[in-house]
């Protein structure tokens, strides 16, 4: 895990680590089938940290990614994955065109073009955490700050913004325990 997600301490990661002993969780049939079974039109999301499943070689599973995208119909299921291969951005695609809405994650503003060039789906960018309006990547893509980050009214729930295939990207300004060394790492 690298050192800036905001994952690796707190309430989070003390989650995690009980899913990864297996104290917590469930199987993947089991979750899939949960997701198949959620009502017509369901809005939810999938990880709130870790990324979709993977092979033995590190890339998308296919086939993994197929059953979540097949549970996934009828309904607004969203997530975000780091994935930069090119049989992971291919599948990644996929599954957008296919209604499982697969943020692609980069790690600054021109690393946010670089992912849009890709055409695979929508992006999302990791701000400096002083970054409260909306901005430009160096290729001039519309950068919009998480509105939920802005505004104590508003909520995935509510905001609905990554849950949908747009142009636009969506900025997370850093936060949590972690801000400081993000705002290091992208000012690098």
């Amino acid at each position: 895990m690298r050192a800036e997600c905001y994952a690796a301490s707190g309430p989070l990661a003390l989650h995690w680590a009980k899913v990864t002993a297996g104290e917590r969780g469930t199987d993947w049939p089991t979750f899939t089938s949960s997701i198949a079974n959620l009502p017509d039109g369901q809005l939810w999301r999938h990880n709130q940290a870790g990324d979709l499943p993977v092979t033995p070689a590190g890339t998308v599973d296919a086939h993994k990614l197929g059953q979540l995208v097949h549970a996934n119909a009828g309904r607004r299921g969203f997530t975000y994955s780091h994935h930069r291969d090119t049989a992971s951005i291919n599948w990644i695609r996929h599954a957008n065109n296919w209604g499982f809405t697969v943020n692609l994650s980069a790690n600054n503003l021109a690393d946010a073009d670089m992912l849009a060039d890709h055409q695979a789906g929508p992006v999302v960018v990791v701000l400096p955490s002083t970054q409260t309006s909306n901005t430009r990547t160096p290729a001039g893509r519309p950068v919009v700050v998480c509105p939920a980050t802005q505004r104590d009214d508003v909520s995935c729930a509510t905001c609905q913004l990554c849950a949908r295939q747009r142009d636009v990207i969506v900025g997370f300004p850093g936060h949590g325990t972690r801000k400081r060394v993000i705002d290091i790492r992208l000012a690098a």
